[in-house]
Order: C-alpha cells, then sequence, then structure tokens
C-alpha cells in the first residue's frame, strides 16, 4: 500500500517541473494520468542524446515513471470533452498552461471546480500569473534572471548555469508539498483549492542565505567559485593528484583539520581564531592549506581528515557517485522489469516506514493506457 492509494491525479505537465512533481505522486501511490499531445508527447521524449538502449530519451525517463499516457488533442471539441472527463475523476490537476491557455482549454480553476468542487488544482508557471504570466519558463532563463547565476560561476564575471535544471526540480517538489498540504486540509474540511508555483518565486526561496543576506542584510552577493561567503575553510582544495573538497563548518573541525596537516599552530593564530575572522583572512588562509594538501593525494586526505571528524570528500564524476552510495547501502538504482525489458531508474530517496515507495510502470509510451 502506497501512501496515496485511492488517489487519481490528472497530469497535464509537461518537461520537468510538473512531471517531476507527478512522478514522486506517482512513487507514492498515486494514479497519475499524463495527458500528451498525439503523435508528439512530452517535449521531452525527442531531447537526446543521450537515449537508454531502446532509443528513448533519457530526459523523459528520468521524470516520468508511474504515469500511463493518453494522447489527447487539446485544440477540438472532442478532445477538450476527453479532457474535462479526466479531471472530473481526478482528486489532483496539475497542469504548466500559460494562463490564458488554461481559460481557452476551459481548464482554469474557476472551470475545474465547476466540474469537481472537492479538487486540488495546481498549476506551474515561469513568472506567476500577473504581470509575467506569458513570460516562458525555460530553466535557464530563470537561473539568469533570478540571480542564480550571478553567484554561481569560476570568478567575477564568469556567471555561469547550474549544471542540472535545478530550478525546475525546487519548483517541482514545493507543488508537491503544496499538494500535500491541501490534500491534508481537505481531509479535515472536505474543501479543495487551487495552489499557484512558479519557477522564479521557488528560486528566489531556495537561493537561502543568499537571498537572505539581500533581503535582510542589503548586501547583493556576487560570484566566489566554490568558496563560501560565510564560511572558510569550505571549498575545493587541489592535492597532489586531483581536488577534494573541505567543509569545515566550526572552529572544533578547523582545530583537526590544522592538526592533521601538520601545522597545528594555524588553528590559534590570531587571523584564524575564529570563522569569521578565518573568513576575512581568507587568502592568507588558504595560501597556507594549499601548500600542504599539495603534499599527498586525494585519497590520502579523504580517508585520513573524515577518520578525525573533518568533513572531506573528492570530487566524484557521475558513475563514481553512484558507486560511492552503494558503497553506503544506499541502494540508488532500481530496476523495473517491465514486458520482459530491464530497465533501469533512479531509486526515489524517501524512505517509509509503512507505506513504501513504490516502481510499478516504467515511463510509458506515447499514448500507452
Amino acid at each position: 500500500m502506497g501512501a496515496l492509494d485511492g488517489l487519481v491525479v490528472a497530469d497535464f505537465t509537461r518537461v520537468l517541473a510538473g512531471p517531476y512533481a507527478t512522478m514522486l505522486l506517482g512513487d507514492m501511490g498515486a494514479t497519475v494520468i499524463k495527458i500528451e499531445r498525439p503523435e508528439v508527447g512530452d517535449d521531452t521524449r525527442h531531447w537526446g542524446p543521450p537515449y537508454d538502449p531502446a532509443g528513448r530519451a533519457t530526459y523523459f525517463e528520468s521524470v516520468n515513471r508511474n504515469k500511463t499516457s493518453v494522447a489527447i488533442d487539446m485544440t477540438s471539441a472532442e478532445g477538450l470533452a476527453e479532457a474535462r472527463e479526466l479531471v472530473k475523476r481526478a482528486d489532483i490537476v496539475i497542469h504548466n498552461f500559460p494562463p490564458s491557455n488554461s481559460v481557452k482549454f476551459g481548464l482554469d480553476y474557476a472551470s475545474v471546480k465547476e466540474l469537481k468542487p472537492e479538487v486540488i488544482y495546481c498549476s506551474i508557471t515561469g513568472f506567476g500569473s500577473g504581470a509575467g504570466a506569458q513570460m516562458p519558463g525555460y530553466d535557464l532563463l530563470v537561473q539568469a534572471m533570478g540571480g542564480l547565476m550571478s553567484v554561481t560561476g569560476p570568478g567575477p564575471g564568469q556567471p555561469t548555469k547550474v549544471g542540472v535544471a535545478l530550478v525546475d526540480v525546487i519548483t517541482g517538489m514545493h507543488a508537491t508539498i503544496g499538494i500535500l498540504a491541501a490534500l491534508n486540509h481537505r481531509n479535515l474540511s472536505g474543501e479543495g483549492q487551487e495552489i499557484e508555483v512558479n519557477l522564479l518565486s521557488s528560486l528566489l526561496s531556495a537561493m537561502v542565505n543568499q537571498a537572505s543576506s539581500y533581503v535582510s542584510g542589503d548586501v547583493v552577493p556576487g560570484i566566489l567559485g566554490n568558496a563560501h561567503p560565510s564560511i572558510t575553510p569550505y571549498e575545493v582544495y587541489q592535492t597532489a593528484d586531483r581536488p577534494v573538497v573541505i567543509a569545515v563548518g566550526n572552529d572544533g573541525q578547523f582545530a583537526k583539520l590544522c592538526d592533521a596537516l601538520g601545522i597545528a599552530d594555524v588553528a590559534s593564530d590570531p587571523r584564524f581564531l575564529t570563522n569569521p575572522d578565518r573568513v576575512e583572512h581568507r587568502v592568507a588562509l588558504n595560501d597556507l592549506l594549499n601548500s600542504e594538501f599539495r603534499k599527498f593525494g586525494a585519497d590520502h586526505w579523504w580517508h585520513n581528515l573524515s577518520e578525525v571528524g573533518v568533513p572531506c570528500g573528492p570530487i566524484n564524476a557521475l558513475d563514481d557517485a553512484f558507486k560511492f552510495a552503494e558503497s553506503l547501502g544506499l541502494n540508488p538504482i532500481i530496476t523495473m522489469n517491465q514486458d520482459g525489458e530491464a530497465r533501469k531508474q533512479v531509486a526515489n530517496p524517501i524512505t517509509f516506514s509503512k507505506t513504501p515507495v513504490r516502481y510499478a510502470v516504467a515511463p510509458p509510451s506515447l499514448d500507452e493506457a
């Protein structure tokens, strides 16, 4: 039994933020019906390479398990009638149409509420339903306009996007959280409600300490490469063979680091006594640390520093990252066997003691109900 067994989701989303949210709901037991365009389907069905051994785009595969697919022509009267019938069956309706399209399709909240008063209705946009309603909600665009690129990159004047569509993922998680909260409210009151999430607001919230430095401190942060604006040493250091990350979060860890490096007296240097001192004298401290780290390789420092409680680790490529997770018993990869075919997926990261996530249905072919 899944935590959301018995709930039906009418999923009108495509690309990433919405499909990620509905996959999470499906993993937790909800019945997810993915509505796609005839013949074309979700855009990400065609976003490749890379492809899996059967030629399917791995992008689509990453966020569409535990769903069935229904192809509906939303430009036809027949298609809209079919969509409304699905809405009547659904507990949750989620879409990422531009607001004008949701009205045109008769799938705005007011119209859907008439069909199913107790519905949980979630819309995902790039820049909200007001003045930014018609702006295209692409992750890269929001990373730029929402400030993430302004604090990401190798150095000042070199803004860089994050290596995954992180804003979409964060927004999908916010949509899921909102839906689950609304379901609890419905359980208590019998009332449905409308939920709106957008990529820009989700990013600004997820910028946490960087956003707060502006909102609360009137400081506009910039690019520090791999350094942290408020903690030192908390960055990448080059060893004799490859780089490692050091993530010292308190004075005790710093003393242990200095002792392990053979420079115990540095921990009592007035320039480095406290974290604010270390941040102020970051360059001088890094000069000392770098000269020590270069004496041995990354594995030496990883094992020796970890043993004494100093957060340290190598910079893994994804293959090594998955192997590392496997070595910890985290089981990061699951295999779904369907129609005699084994299809690998990244595991859902949530563990439930009573209602475990399920891996019932591999990502569907178009119109595979």
